[in-house]
């Protein structure tokens, strides 16, 4: 179980300290799957420490939805992604004889994958379930049905997961049989009748049971990853979803703290007239007020079991949720007055500081109250350079943002800083240059390695405790994540242009990084 933060935890947010932003699924190995899995954690961590980072952002890594791969709109809030498991070392897909015991039709769309610049969702799902299915036969044939130890470890982990783990199974096998949203499951298993309910575990049995056992194995590998990339001076960072998707374990078994005749959205403002409708269900604060916010605490500790620090992604969803009702005819803000906002917010988050250190992604349209209350809670909010600006419209000179803050120059739905400096005016870069850590700026210069390292210097040298900086940023690479608000193909389907051994092997780079990093009094920390 999760403990508090403990006074090292403490210490350590009074450090500054430089972070690599990158998704788990974008990690490329040479012996990969065709994305990055649990094990490579420690492979990358190696790579940032020697490269000055002492924190390796990953982005959300729940399970998702086989027709979404955007992991803020997940499957289960508290459920590792399935795809992440590394069956290389995994027992007992190691004991059939491993990538051997796959048909070859299954063998020849993995090396496709493998080969593919951008991650493959739908061929690494299919083989790898194949994959799995025949370790887990294993299991059941030569651990399970003989009641040898590993058999007693797995049922170990159901019940000390059971408050998640028995509707995240479940859940999984019915949305696998019915192939559409529980929302038009038949009547009584998406009302979840008691006696339907018990049918289902009883006559589905073995595939509930392969589910717990994915997770069980991702736990264990979860648990080695993260004592791997500690043992190099790397902490893992996690990034937990301010939602769940609709079509969800967590809302089709707590279906009273959630609203489905709802969806989460932004409200209309400078940049869009209608807003936005991100197609979530929104909470029922007063039904997490009744119970305590048990829900909420659950997933704080889950977050602190995974991870020594994690993003609270769009803070301020969690003092108030702008909504819209499914029919159009309603929207606005719960709760809907200041006063109860704050009061909800700041317990939120303190609950969730209890089980790691947070820090709390503000950024778009946020009211003025949002960056003082998390001052007031000592949490730190962002600071990205592109954006911060004075009234005048001049850029704010990092040397004067707060030491409690996490600074950097892009995010996972920006475009890189490569790319923005591509696209800005003469003008605008001259702006720039008015900052005292950009005053060696040449606006007339395309962006290339001298560009990128003032850009990395500029951050590194501010107060901020926490200076992150995109693996697109640190390599001057111009490939998005994801770009909001559409459908683009290559969305979340991002891969490193090389290998983590290729990556490593570029001294020049890695030395450099890590010279800024030292210079700044980052790196080690």
């Amino acid at each position: 179980m999760a403990k508090s933060p403990t006074s090292k935890s403490l210490t350590q947010l009074r450090r500054r300290r430089a972070g690599v932003v990158i998704p788990l699924f974008s990690i490329r190995t040479e012996s990969g799957w065709g994305l990055g899995e649990v094990s490579d954690i420690p492979r990358f961590a190696a790579w940032a420490h020697a490269a000055g980072f002492s924190v390796l952002q990953l982005l959300p890594v729940n399970a998702v939805s086989g027709a979404d791969p955007s992991p803020y709109a997940a499957a289960s809030a508290f459920a590792l992604e399935p795809l992440y498991l590394s069956l290389d070392d995994c027992e007992d897909f190691s004991a059939i004889g491993g990538r051997a015991a796959l048909a070859p039709a299954a063998r020849e769309r993995l090396d496709q994958a493998v080969r593919s610049p951008l991650v493959d969702w739908p061929a690494i799902r299919a083989v790898k379930r194949e994959a799995m299915s025949l370790a887990f036969d294993r299991f059941m044939r030569e651990e399970w049905q003989k009641q040898r130890p590993r058999a007693a470890e797995l049922a170990a982990f159901v019940e000390a997961n059971r408050g998640w783990l028995d509707d995240y199974a479940l859940f999984a096998v019915l949305h696998d049989q019915f192939e559409k949203s529980w929302l038009d499951w038949p009547a009584a298993l998406r009302d979840r009748r008691p006696e339907a309910l018990e049918a289902a575990r009883e006559q589905n049995r073995d595939a509930v049971l392969f589910n717990e056992w994915t997770q069980w194995q991702l736990d264990r590998q979860w648990r080695q990853a993260r004592d791997g990339a500690g043992a190099v001076g790397v902490a893992i960072m996690g990034d937990l979803p301010f939602m769940v998707g609709m079509d969800s374990a967590d809302v089709w078994a707590n279906r009273d703290l959630f609203r489905t005749d709802a969806r989460v959205g932004t409200p209309p403002d400078a940049f869009s007239a209608t807003g936005q409708d991100w197609g979530l269900p929104v909470y029922d604060w007063k039904a997490h007020m009744e119970g305590e916010f048990a829900w909420i605490e659950q997933r704080a500790r889950r977050s602190g079991e995974l991870f020594g620090i994690y993003r609270i992604d769009h803070v301020i969803g969690f003092y108030r949720t702008y909504f819209r009702s499914a029919d159009g005819t309603t929207s606005g803000y719960t709760p809907a007055d200041e006063p109860a906002q704050l009061a909800l917010g700041e317990h939120v988050v303190r609950l969730m500081s209890r089980w790691a250190e947070v820090i709390a992604e503000d950024l778009g349209t946020v009211p003025p109250f949002l960056r003082p209350s998390l001052e007031q809670l000592a949490v730190p909010g962002y600071r990205v350079l592109r954006w911060e600006k004075e009234e005048d419209g001049s850029y704010r000179d990092p040397a004067t943002w707060p030491e409690v803050s996490v600074c950097t120059n892009a995010t996972h739905d920006t475009d890189t800083t490569a790319a923005w400096y591509d696209a800005l005016s003469l003008e605008e870069r001259e702006a720039l240059r008015a900052m005292p850590a950009l005053a060696d700026l040449d606006p007339a210069r395309a962006f290339d390695e001298r560009v990128r390292d003032l850009f990395t210097k500029a951050l590194y040298d501010s107060p901020s405790r926490l200076a992150l900086v995109l693996l697109q940023d640190a390599l001057g690479a111009r490939d998005r994540i994801n770009t909001p608000g559409t459908l683009e193909p290559a969305n979340w389907r991002y891969r490193m242009p090389m290998t983590v051994a290729e990556l490593a092997a570029d001294r020049e780079l890695t030395e450099r990084l890590s010279e800024i990093a030292t210079v700044a009094g980052r790196a080690g920390a």
